[in-house]
């Protein structure tokens, strides 16, 4: 905590006065972002609020980046809406809690790095398809329709939307028409006032003015908004409770640090500044864990009023404490008025959310390299919509994992090489054109030996040394990474090789797969002394332990040697005709 407060040493009346002006206003757009979330979540708009205090002055207190904005996001909409819809809403308290804890171990054993490596095309395809989810599910808020009933899935909402669509309300339509087009128009205008507060406003008092009781209202769907503090209130924890809901915490958890780690490193690229991961999960923990208590739903941080934060002047994290107290004194003072919003004013804003997080450019951009990437996006993507978040991430994750072995084990080459005549480099086209020793084998690895490329290296090697040559070299300079699999592969061809009476040399071993043999004794098998740091230190050795009785008249000069030694053949013969004559 000392080292958070670190910035009061340079502090002054100045950044004070920035950081409060950037809180207020973060504060006045995270209102209707807040309580619109909580409605798409399927909670009361009031925990919206709750949770916009509470979690955004904790994650700024505790949190690991100077400029994080923390609440409620669109990224847990269908993931909490779920919950709901699954457990109810006080299991969805539990699961947030739990999802607090998970935060607060992962930030306590130092996982915040490992967020980093969850590819993009994961990233990219679960939050195109939650933009996809929010922006349908405003529709009917849209469009005013009456006695729908919300579902988990996907197909059954729109299926929802189309059986009501003959009870359009054309005043929530034009309701949601005034609020899209102060959006829009606003910042070309007023580039300083937030757009969605205009829009919410210019629409609610057009409704109220000209079409009084004719739209639904936060207060005629939900209730008054209470203009007080939320009561404390604990959940009641059982061991079977738990159990069920583990799942869901996971993902809310996983999600959450996914987001608050992305949206501090917006923040890093924005100000030059550097964020400590584990310390934003730790206080991302903290704030999940304090919130349900109070009512609250799942926060993160939010990449949008972290932004805004930052572009209008915030110098410290006393910018995201002044934004809590913001909207917890707009609560105490205003909540009536907040009641009075139509809901068709609420849903223009979430469908410019969706639409700002849909990375469209960055999905069609992964789209058209139709690489695997391509696939990854697309999978995930579409189990995201049609099924569960859950299920989309893991899904996305494990696909990730199977071809990125693909990759790796497709890039393993393994080729029989023999020195060029020409400048004595080893060319695997030598091989090819006919020339080859009886007595060494030379080969090229390149690429990890790992278990996902094991099989090939074993079946090359074996494939092409059936005439078992006298000495084998393997040249592994090109080899940065092998494991256990590949180890085990490693030591049967060694074993197999010197079973036969062969000799295994090694040239230009690196140090990571070194290591792994001196660790399984590798090492001592094949022995110090048949270690090389060059190929040609490898060869000249292996020349020493010809059969010289083969190499006489042999014609494959695969070495330079090679003529030398045959010619001593050629010479016995002319010997032994002289002494005949």
């Amino acid at each position: 905590m000392s080292q958070r407060l670190h910035f009061l040493k340079h502090y002054s009346m100045r950044h004070f006065r920035k950081d409060v002006s950037a809180g207020v206003i973060v504060g006045i757009i995270a209102i209707p972002l807040g309580m619109a979330f909580a409605i798409a979540s399927g909670v009361k708009p009031e925990y919206g609020i709750y949770t916009t205090i509470i979690a955004g002055i904790l994650i700024s207190i505790f949190g690991g980046s100077k400029y994080q904005i923390g609440g409620p996001t669109g990224a847990f909409v269908p993931v909490l809406l779920g919950i709901v819809m699954a457990y109810g809403y006080e299991n969805l308290l539990i699961a947030g809690f739990m999802a607090g804890v998970l935060l607060l171990l992962m930030g306590i054993f130092r996982l915040g790095a490992l967020i980093k490596f969850i590819p993009r095309p994961v990233i990219i395809g679960f939050t195109s398809g939650i933009a996809v989810i929010i922006f349908t599910g405003q529709i009917p808020n849209f469009l005013g329709l009456s006695d729908i009933e919300k579902h988990e899935h996907f197909l059954s909402n729109i299926r929802e939307i189309i059986i009501h669509l003959s009870s359009i309300n054309i005043y929530s339509v034009l309701t949601a028409a005034v609020c899209f087009f102060f959006i829009f128009i606003t910042p070309k205008f007023m580039p300083k006032i937030p757009s969605p507060l205009i829009g919410l406003l210019v629409s609610s008092i057009a409704a109220a003015f000209f079409f009084p009781g004719q739209v639904a209202t936060i207060a005629s769907a939900f209730g008054e908004i209470p203009h007080s503090l939320p009561a404390f209130h604990i959940p009641e924890f059982t061991l079977e409770k738990i159990h069920l809901l583990l799942g869901p915490a996971f993902t809310i958890a996983i999600l959450g640090a996914i987001e608050s780690l992305l949206s501090a490193v917006v923040a890093d690229g924005m100000t030059g500044t550097k964020h400590n991961s584990n310390k934003e999960l730790v206080g991302q923990g903290i704030a999940n864990l304090i919130t349900p208590l109070f009512g609250g739903i799942a926060a993160t941080g939010a990449i949008a009023r972290t932004a805004t934060n930052i572009k209008n002047g915030a110098v410290s994290p006393v910018s995201g404490v002044i934004h809590g107290l913001a909207v917890l004194l707009v609560l105490l003072l205003l909540a009536p008025y907040a009641s009075a919003i139509p809901l068709a004013s609420m849903a223009p804003i979430l469908m410019v959310v969706a639409w700002n997080m849909s990375e469209r450019k960055a999905f069609k951009r992964i789209l058209l390299t139709k690489t695997s990437d391509s696939l990854i996006l697309f999978v995930t993507f579409i189990l995201t919509v049609f099924a569960n978040l859950t299920i989309a991430v893991e899904v996305g994750l494990l696909l990730s994992v199977v071809l990125f072995v693909k990759r790796m084990s497709d890039s393993l080459k393994v080729k029989q090489v023999l020195p060029d005549p020409a400048d004595k480099k080893v060319r695997a086209s030598i091989v090819e054109e006919g020339l080859d020793c009886p007595q060494i084998s030379l080969f090229t690895i390149e690429g990890p030996l790992f278990f996902g490329a094991a099989q090939l290296f074993e079946q090359t090697i074996m494939g092409a040394i059936h005439y078992r040559p006298n000495v084998l070299i393997l040249r592994m300079s090109k080899v940065p990474y092998m494991d256990t699999t590949g180890e085990a592969i490693l030591q049967s061809i060694v074993k197999d090789f010197q079973k036969q009476g062969g000799l295994i040399l090694i040239s230009g071993i690196q140090p990571q797969p070194l290591d792994v043999m001196k660790r399984t004794k590798l090492w001592d098998t094949i022995g110090k002394e048949r270690f090389f740091a060059h190929t040609g230190e490898a060869i000249d050795f292996s020349l020493t332990k010809l059969d010289i009785d083969k190499c006489k008249g042999c014609k494959q000069f695969a070495f330079h040697e090679c003529t030398e030694l045959s010619a001593g053949h050629e010479k016995e013969k002319q010997s032994e005709k002289g002494l005949l004559a």
